[in-house]
């Protein structure tokens, strides 16, 4: 993962929208935020959210086949930014595009790179989850400044003997009846319907949930941790208590990393991992719901060994 340093408390923001700072926290279970500064690009920190998943997964770069970037915000229209991570990270051989489902992008990707290597045409893949949100928000608008956040997120995802690591089947959906709930139209900034946001995310997560256990043969009592999309701890408790679930099996960390829309599944993988909530054997949900709507979930083993070959 790689997030931007400067970090923008709720005290900061609460003024400027009327509200007082336990309103936010109570509204969206966000203390603070991570803002770009001018002049940092997002394919930069996706560049080096990648080259850390290379790193940690002892794949070179010159053996990447395929990087995926999920993003709304790149840096430019064209080129995309997928293109521009493979170059920064040494990624010369590989296949480069970007990937469109709002926050649903990532796990898209995910989708994608898995079906490249089921098929045999591809080895390695990088899957990027990149957004910086804080350029689009209206400073006034209370429905969205709050939840934004700018970051970075990856994974190497590579063919395997099934010894080792496994992901999927992946679960996707859309219904474009919510498509004018969540908007971001060219020259203007975000706009979201929150009240109908949050019970079309609530439903929907809850649904994907026991669609994905089904389609892995799994039950909810064989995950050790479930991932939701971090868009608002309100979301993932009514979630969480809709399937029964424990909180402690459930990723919470809007508080420090708010909502990066396409980064927040990887960015809380990452953070799961470094704080040992997350190892080696465990089975792990991820869900994510986005603007369009759309929506995914899968079941995945999670892997800390480095792949051979």
């Amino acid at each position: 993962m790689a997030v931007p340093e400067r970090r923008v408390g709720n005290e900061q923001i609460a003024e400027r929208l009327g509200v007082e700072v336990d309103w936010i926290v109570k509204r969206t279970g966000t203390s603070s935020r991570r803002w770009a500064t001018e002049g940092e690009r997002l394919s930069d920190f996706a560049s080096r959210a990648a080259s850390a998943a290379l790193e940690r997964g002892g794949v070179a770069a010159a053996d990447v086949d395929l990087v995926v970037v999920a993003t709304s915000t790149a840096d430019e229209i064209t080129p995309n930014a997928a293109p521009l991570v493979a170059g920064q990270i040494g990624a010369s051989r590989a296949a480069a595009f970007d990937v469109g489902a709002a926050c649903t992008g990532w796990l898209a990707g995910v989708a994608t790179a898995c079906g490249q290597i089921e098929s045999g045409r591809a080895r390695h893949a990088v899957v990027v989850g990149a957004d910086f949100l804080s350029r689009f928000l209206d400073p006034t608008d209370r429905s969205t400044t709050p939840l934004f956040a700018d970051g970075a997120g990856a994974a190497v995802i590579s063919a395997a003997d099934g010894s080792d690591g496994s992901i999927g089947p992946v679960v996707l959906h859309s219904d474009h009846a919510g498509a004018d709930l969540i908007r971001l139209e060219r020259g203007k900034r975000i706009s979201m319907q929150g009240q109908e946001t949050f019970r079309a995310a609530v439903s929907r997560l809850s649904e994907v949930t026991l669609e994905a256990l089904a389609a892995s043969e799994s039950t909810l009592e064989d995950i050790d941790l479930f991932v939701y999309h971090q868009a608002n701890s309100r979301i993932i408790r009514a979630v969480g208590e809709r399937l029964g679930l424990d909180p402690e099996r459930v990723v919470d960390y809007v508080d420090r990393f708010a909502n990066s829309s396409t980064a927040t599944l990887p960015i809380a993988l990452s953070v799961a991992e470094a704080e040992d909530r997350l190892r080696a054997g465990d089975r792990v949900l991820l869900a994510t719901f986005g603007g369009g709507f759309t929506w995914g979930a899968t079941v995945l083993q999670w892997s800390a060994s480095k792949p051979e070959g």
